[in-house]
């Protein structure tokens, strides 16, 4: 069979069964309706998990999720989940910007009376957080302090007054995942990452103020914190240029590692190492290093938004009721506990542009949740809508517990800025009620809703597949970009 044309199995389901003369080891699982896979062979999304079912040690399927495309080696929007013992772990199955990840913070303010103020606020905003390329953060950070933020995540900010500890409870991992080791990083993405922590950065990162559209799970949005009509932020950051660093540094290492382990792959952009292994070990340390960073930059840009909304506003943080609903990562790889084969097993499950989707129960949701299930943060393009859902059981057996990231691009950076001008974009957005206020002309048009696949098709093939349900859907009215 083709890697070009998945057969389908199911409703949103499509499979390329393995073939060990291309060297899969596993199948290679496709969710998607018709026109989001019809985008996904348009490019080299479907070749690049075809060729990560490759790799030793890979165990169950090679998943893409609907907002699938193309990206270094692994597809963006790719699950893949490799043996904790004989399998392998790979820097371009998490990606550039380790813990790239979204938060969301929910308020009591209505649509009505923020927009009384947006542009006082998203200009107070703008200029309150530090965004763009290569922008710095209002933190100076010695040697040994930026140790203390690698090994202490969001509790470093915390400590040092930027939130409470209650935004730690409902943060993946706390907000500070165990093992990280700053000796595992190179004195370059230090110097790269030292001045960025508390910035937006650019690219596909943003702030946006939204309101709160619609409710589709009443249950889950009042545990949440989340009533129709009402104000809510989501910050879309990672680990800056300190996590793209770290990946670039160790893609070097498992290339030349890779003819000492005698492994041999289709695409040298996934190269990869035993996870057991010295450089595996090394990897992981490093990469804990940076999702603690991009857990500390984000609180810290949180703390500077409630800020903002208190100068604006002339209301203190908890008139406000400025409370964070969830963190979550999606570039990541980290050791989790799944059934395969009818047996629980340690795998490195590798989350790149996906996001962890946990039904009810799991010991890795933060307690004021457990017994509900994972929220999961779903953004959409600055000029469509984004989605809280509600992480379910069928996840654990489609897709490693984990669902979409986001719309997904279908559009390059270039072709948008060959095809879309900085004054039609934001008139579009201003028709639609919509502020912006961005650094760059091109952080405003490579960023154009027309870049994206559709943020509620993306959303209803997880939602009807049962891997994680809509609770509720978020439309903005105002965008910061770098």
């Amino acid at each position: 069979m083709s890697f070009s044309s998945p057969r389908k199995i199911g409703d949103n389901q499509y499979q390329i069964d393995a073939d060990s003369n291309l060297g899969m080891k596993v199948p290679v699982r496709i969710y998607a309706d018709e026109p989001l896979m019809q985008k996904m062979l348009s490019d080299r999304t479907i070749m690049q998990a075809r060729n990560v079912a490759s790799i030793p040690g890979i165990v169950g399927h090679s998943v893409v999720l609907p907002d699938g495309h193309e990206g270094y080696g692994f597809p963006v929007g790719g699950v893949a989940a490799m043996d904790a013992e004989e399998g392998m772990i790979s820097p371009g199955g998490v990606g550039y910007d380790i813990n790239c990840g979204v938060r969301l913070l929910r308020s009591n303010l209505t649509e009505q009376t923020v927009r009384s103020k947006l542009k006082d606020l998203l200009t107070d905003l703008f200029s309150s957080i530090p965004s763009g390329v290569g922008s710095k953060g209002a933190v100076k950070l010695t040697h040994a302090e930026l140790d203390e933020v690698l090994v202490n995540g969001v509790n470093w900010a915390i400590d040092h007054g930027y939130g409470t500890s209650d935004d730690s409870d409902v943060c993946e991992e706390n907000g500070q995942i165990q093992n990280a080791d700053p000796n595992k990083v190179s004195d370059k993405a230090r110097k790269r990452g030292a001045p960025q922590l508390g910035s937006l950065g650019s690219g596909n990162h943003f702030l946006e103020v939204q309101k709160v559209a619609e409710i589709h799970d009443e249950e889950a949005a009042k545990r949440m914190g989340i009533e129709e009509g009402t104000i809510t932020i989501l910050i879309h950051c990672g680990s800056r240029g300190f996590g793209h660093q770290v990946c670039s540094d160790y893609l070097r290492v498992a290339e030349q590692a890779m003819q000492k382990y005698d492994i041999n792959l289709p695409d040298r952009e996934l190269a990869c190492v035993p996870n057991s292994s010295e450089e595996g070990e090394s990897y992981r340390k490093a990469m804990f290093s940076a999702l603690n960073f991009a857990w500390s930059n984000r609180q810290m840009l949180t703390h500077w938004t409630r800020n903002s909304f208190q100068r604006v506003f002339g209301q203190s943080e908890s008139d406000l009721d400025m409370k964070l609903v969830y963190d979550v990562a999606h570039n990541i790889a980290k050791v989790e506990k799944h059934k395969v084969d009818g047996s629980d097993r340690n795998l490195v499950v590798h989350r790149k542009g996906a996001t962890r989707a946990f039904p009810a129960n799991r010991n890795e949701i933060p307690s004021k949740y457990r017994d509900l299930g994972q929220p999961v943060l779903v953004p959409g393009s600055m000029g469509t809508a984004s989605w809280i859902l509600l992480g379910q059981e069928n996840s654990m057996d489609l897709s490693f517990g984990s669902t979409a990231h986001g719309a997904g691009r279908t559009m390059s950076r270039s072709k948008a800025r060959r095809n879309y001008t900085e004054e039609n974009v934001k008139k579009s957005l201003n028709d639609k009620g919509i502020f912006i206020k961005a650094l760059t002309r091109d952080g405003v048009v490579e960023e154009t809703p027309q870049a994206y696949k559709d943020v509620d098709a993306v959303v209803n093939v997880s939602h009807n597949l049962g891997i994680a349900t809509k609770v509720a859907k978020l439309v903005p009215i105002g965008v910061i970009k770098g």
